[in-house]
């Protein structure tokens, strides 16, 4: 039998990993400049987090957790999962290391993998990473705000076109009002919802509103915004005000509910048409009185993930290709050549320069078609003729041009090229 990974799961390999890496260096790039802190947490949880957080009736629950069997050593304690998401384990790791009473306000940020059983799609993965940040000790509009502002200076410098959709689900005032008239259509309209929504009605009703099949139907239930509260219609349109003043561009999307039952107030996605059915590449909102649930202090949650593989998947192939190749194909011919190519390439290394080394006992020909098949930028060339001068032969592999530098010199030339818009 052929060893295969497994369904869901997939191998990433030169571009495909550098675009994941591009993501993930970005995200940390923009979060750093908004003094949020990384935190590491374990990939392996015990599953009451997640009843807690997501809901024992959420999909997460039900249908998605991969448990792990325990050890012998650990009986006595519950199922353990791997992590399917990583708000829960942040909180759990804030509220253990005691800042939920001691020092409250807390910002941070998180990379890696989580695991989902699910069916796999074009963006959806049984792994997948993501990288999240979450806000503690702030209650306010514009803590949400300034989290869209961010995924919106993100999506920016990486050149995506992506589109916000935001709601307001309420709070623990308004939003009992809301589901009960959502409960009351579905059981309304109950010959006319999938099987799916069958079950979701009684469980949990603000999930009829994210159903893909029902989408139609749903555009007519009751919206969030004809039920909330003075306080949370007075939140919801500072974020509204905040969002325009700093450009960034958004939509109402009142059947936006978000997939876990610890959002209140704000809820919002970014999404890309360039993934497919799973659109949203970004998604979060306000979860107030999850951190109390799960054993911690009163205090205020606000966060938001990116699916690091849907952004991967939303790039420009080619961009990503570009900035995967080298910058430099070192071809020496011969063995003293190749000992200066060697010392050549730490040179240009420290310049921040990507190079590749290529085997000495092929012929130029051949040499210079792999530089180009790498995608090279350019090419250096030195033999024993070059070596006795000197030089070496800088050749730009896409204007098909040569020319000889000065073996001190080629680094410089490198990082100056490098540094110039290409055409």
């Amino acid at each position: 039998m052929a060893l295969t990974r497994l369904r869901g799961f997939q191998d990433q390999i030169g571009a495909d990993a550098r675009a994941v890496a591009l993501v993930e260096e970005c995200a940390r790039t923009v979060a750093e400049r908004y003094a949020i802190n990384e935190i590491r947490i374990p990939l392996l949880e015990r599953i009451e987090l997640y009843e807690r957080s997501s809901g024992e009736t959420s999909d997460v629950v039900q249908k998605q957790l991969y448990r792990v069997p325990r050890s012998p050593e650990s009986q006595g304690a519950g199922d353990q999962v791997l992590r399917p998401e990583g708000t829960p384990g942040v909180i759990r790791a804030y509220i253990e290391a005691g800042l939920d009473r001691s020092d409250p306000e807390q910002r941070f940020f998180y990379s890696g993998p989580m695991f989902r059983y699910e069916r796999p799609q074009k963006g959806r993965f049984r792994q997948f990473n993501q990288f999240g940040v979450e806000i503690f000790g702030r209650a306010d509009a514009a803590c949400d705000a300034e989290l869209m502002i961010m995924v919106d200076e993100f999506r920016r410098a990486l050149g995506l076109e992506v589109e916000f959709e935001i709601n307001s689900l309420g709070d623990g005032n308004c939003r009992p009002a809301f589901r009960a008239a959502l409960l009351e259509w579905g059981r309304a309209h109950l010959d006319e919802l999938c099987e799916d929504c069958h079950q979701r009605l009684e469980r949990n009703p603000l999930r009829l509103l994210d159903c893909k099949n029902d989408a139609k139907l749903a555009a007519g239930a009751p919206r969030s915004s004809d039920y909330l509260c003075d306080p949370c219609r007075k939140h919801f349109a500072t974020v509204e005000e905040l969002l325009t003043q700093a450009g960034v561009p958004y939509v109402v999307n009142p059947r936006l509910v978000r997939g876990l039952d610890y959002y209140t107030r704000t809820t919002f996605e970014a999404v890309s048409k360039a993934v497919g059915a799973q659109s949203a590449v970004v998604a979060g909102g306000r979860y107030d009185g999850l951190i109390e649930a799960l054993g911690g202090a009163a205090v205020a949650g606000t966060g938001f993930a990116i699916g690091v593989e849907r952004i991967a998947i939303a790039l420009d192939a080619s961009r990503v290709r570009s900035k995967s190749a080298p910058d430099v194909a070192l071809i020496a011919m011969g063995e003293a050549a190749a000992i200066r190519a060697m010392a050549l390439a730490q040179t240009i290394r420290a310049a921040r320069l990507r190079v590749e080394m290529l085997s000495p006992e092929r012929g130029l020909k051949a040499l210079l078609r792999r530089a180009d098949k790498i995608g090279a930028h350019y090419a250096l060339i030195m033999g024993e003729n070059e070596l006795a001068r000197g030089v070496v032969q800088m050749r730009d592999l896409s204007a098909s041009t040569q020319r000889e530098v000065a073996i001190d010199a080629v680094a410089a030339e490198l990082a100056a090229a490098a540094a110039a818009p290409r055409g």
